[in-house]
């Protein structure tokens, strides 16, 4: 059966999943995944660009505009090159996830002790660990 013309100007389009139209994924569609990628919150990377989540919010979903000074911040906090974040380098393998900002933040109070400290609080983590997945 042969669709016409009419009917198909108005009737709704189903959106291709993301990973089908990657080359077209706007800036701000690549702040978000690159920030979930990280296993970020939203107020976690504000926190380390020095803005808002608000404002962040506010890029994420276009209500702002990217402006070149936002984009160095981001690009410095996600740890890429501006190129990356403004246009699509067709790699779309998802990133590591790094530690949230809560678990970064024990990583470095762990760092700070003693080595003799360390070592046995790492002893006992594993010991948890190994008896979750036990």
């Amino acid at each position: 059966m042969e669709t016409s013309p009419y009917t198909l100007a108005i009737m709704p389009r189903k959106k291709a999943p993301k990973s089908a139209h990657a080359e077209s994924e706007l800036p701000r569609e690549r702040l978000a995944r690159l920030r979930k990628e990280r296993g970020w919150t939203q107020v976690e990377l504000a926190e380390r660009v020095g803005i808002t989540q608000r404002l962040l919010s506010d890029y994420e979903v276009g209500r702002l505009r990217l402006n070149a000074d936002i984009v160095v911040r981001l690009a410095d906090a996600l740890e890429i090159a501006t190129d990356e974040l403004l246009r699509s380098n067709g790699r779309k393998a998802p990133l590591r996830p790094k530690p949230s900002l809560r678990l970064q933040r024990r990583m470095e109070k762990i760092e700070k002790l003693p080595p003799h400290q360390q070592n046995y609080l790492l002893k006992t983590i594993d010991g948890f660990l190994k008896g979750v997945a036990g």
